[in-house]
């Protein structure tokens, strides 16, 4: 298989390799945005974000563990200090972050909730302008602003769906892509010195025991018993949203670099809109289209940026 390195331009990729990838990124992007969609067809059902998250894990972490052991038995034994910032990154990027994500779309539409999430690169940003004292340039705060303006517009139309509950399914949302984004600040230097896959693989077996836990201990084992269609749900959302979305986005970062793979990963908001519409019942908006298409200029700005 033709790779790429991460930073490789698009324009230097063979033409073969460039649509390939570009077609596995965008395929990845669409499945793991279609996660907040399946996340509302189970809500139907009267489960909770507790239950919804345990049966995503369950469903997801034979594969992950799979692959963690793999790699546990081809690679060097991991530093007692290295196992525990992965026990702290699994924790924070896919279990609280996910906790939070699926906590805010009980009350807020999946259009919001993906632009929101969509914004976890702008925090990224500010991130490293506040604790690694990195300067904003002119072209980063003017994506900035279009990037909040578009969310503003969004949130500003959906408070007329209910006032209380858009701020608070917002604000945990936002939490999902505040903590997402300092997984992302964190996992920096482990991937190049662990590995991509060995870390999403760990990370994702911790984050899975947690919710698996979390259950448990907040929940009766009863709550198990659910309809078929609960089952059938969560297994979409466990292998289609959860396993093969970040396998598939691995793959297309190794062929056609981590910047053009994030460019192509912007079609999951949009994909989420008419998502949302086609299968729930959401209304889709002249002012939804103009919040989205002002976050995704903002993001693409971003995007550019080396």
């Amino acid at each position: 298989m033709t790779q790429s390195a991460p930073g490789t331009s698009a324009a230097s990729i063979p033409r073969s390799t460039l649509v390939g990838g570009l077609t596995i990124a965008i395929a990845g992007a669409v499945l793991f945005s279609t996660k907040a969609v399946v996340a509302k067809l189970l809500y139907r059902y009267h489960i909770d974000a507790v239950t919804l998250i345990a049966f995503r894990m369950l469903f997801s972490l034979p594969v992950f563990a799979g692959v963690a052991i793999w790699q546990m038995r081809t690679q060097a034994p991991l530093s007692w200090a290295d196992r525990w910032r992965i026990v702290g990154l699994g924790l924070i990027g896919y279990y609280l972050s996910s906790y939070l994500d699926f906590l805010g779309l009980q009350y807020i539409s999946v259009g919001l909730e993906r632009l929101i999430l969509f914004l976890t690169p702008t925090f990224v940003l500010a991130m490293t302008a506040i604790f690694l004292k990195r300067r904003i340039t002119a072209v980063e705060w003017g994506a900035l602003a279009l990037s909040y303006c578009g969310i503003v517009l969004v949130f500003v139309h959906d408070l007329a769906g209910g006032a209380g509950s858009t701020v608070i399914g917002s604000l945990f949302v936002l939490g999902s892509a505040v903590t997402y984004a300092i997984y992302l600040l964190g996992s920096g230097e482990m991937v190049r010195r662990v590995g991509s896959l060995r870390l999403v693989a760990y990370a994702m077996c911790v984050s899975s025991v947690a919710g698996i836990a979390q259950f448990f201990l907040l929940r009766p084992a009863s709550l198990l018993v659910q309809p078929p269609e609960v089952y059938g749900l969560s297994l979409v959302n466990g292998v289609f949203c959860t396993i093969f979305p970040v396998f598939m986005t691995m793959i297309a970062v190794g062929r056609i670099g981590a910047a053009t793979a994030s460019q192509a990963g912007m079609i999951g908001p949009v994909s989420t809109l008419f998502l949302g519409a086609l299968l729930l019942g959401e209304p889709v908006t002249a002012v939804q289209l103009a919040g989205t298409g002002l976050v995704l200029v903002g993001i693409y700005m971003l995007s550019l940026k080396k």
